[in-house]
């Protein structure tokens, strides 16, 4: 049988744009990294982009149209379940509600001829960052000519129950971010738009995403029963829960 040669090409293609996407992001390794917070270039008046997700969602992460203002079917069945006044479905409700994560432009110290990486963190990173920022000693540290670098230091998690650690540190000199005519001409014209990267799921397919995570496919209730307990073991939540979202968007 022959190779499909086209189908050997679509696949290498496909290898080629995750690897590309990948490399538009930037993730500090342990230990200690110099950055500089650069202006975005799809929003030169706030280099921050805050975007929701919904982890683990059936194993996948999907970018929540709250993100885009717009109405996501997770959240208002979130909101159904804290309506109930049971304390298990308000906890499960916030395990389900999407989670920020805001995303700068940075150029990488040492690293600076691969052009701006978007940097992702959490909450605690971001309310430091937005501190600093609003501290007139500082200023906007984002400043091209003006601005300031940033020491990251990086702790991986150490053993079960520990998460990892972010350390942040605003130089005190104020210098530009480059020298380099090149590499100033790319951090407003080749940066990657965020939402490329991440991609905007709709309404309808998120709604079937979350149908499909509360109520599994046949064989793998099968699987479960077979390994569990008697079918008396399955409990009145998980039946409350999918009557709630068949309640909700089925009636």
């Amino acid at each position: 049988m022959a190779i499909d040669l086209n189908a050997i090409r679509k696949k290498l293609n496909n290898l080629q744009s995750q690897t590309g996407k990948q490399n538009n992001l930037w993730k500090p390794e342990p230990g200690k990294q110099t950055i500089r917070i650069v202006p975005y270039q799809f929003n030169k008046d706030n280099p921050f982009q805050e975007l929701y997700f919904h982890y683990n969602l059936g194993k996948k992460t999907y970018l929540s149209p709250v993100t885009f203002g717009k109405a996501d079917p997770v959240v208002e069945f979130c909101e159904q379940l804290k309506g109930t006044g049971n304390k298990e479905d308000w906890q499960m409700a916030r395990k389900m509600e999407p989670k920020m994560r805001t995303y700068v432009p940075v150029l990488v110290r040492g690293q600076e001829s691969e052009g701006v990486k978007l940097w992702g963190f959490g909450k605690t990173v971001y309310q430091e960052l937005l501190s600093i920022i609003s501290d007139p000693d500082y200023g906007d540290i984002t400043d091209p000519v003006n601005g300031r670098d940033i020491s990251v230091e990086f702790t991986a998690a150490e053993g079960a129950g520990s998460f990892p650690k972010t350390a942040i540190r605003v130089k005190p000199n104020q210098t530009a971010a480059t020298s380099d005519k090149n590499i100033a001409d790319r951090i407003m014209t080749g940066q990657k738009d965020i939402t490329e990267i991440f991609k905007e799921v709709s309404y309808d397919d998120l709604k079937v995403a979350l149908g499909e995570w509360l109520n599994p496919e046949e064989e793998t209730e099968e699987l479960t029963q077979a390994q569990a307990t008697p079918a008396s073991a399955t409990t009145d939540k998980v039946d409350d829960v999918n009557k709630a979202f068949d309640d909700l968007f089925n009636n």
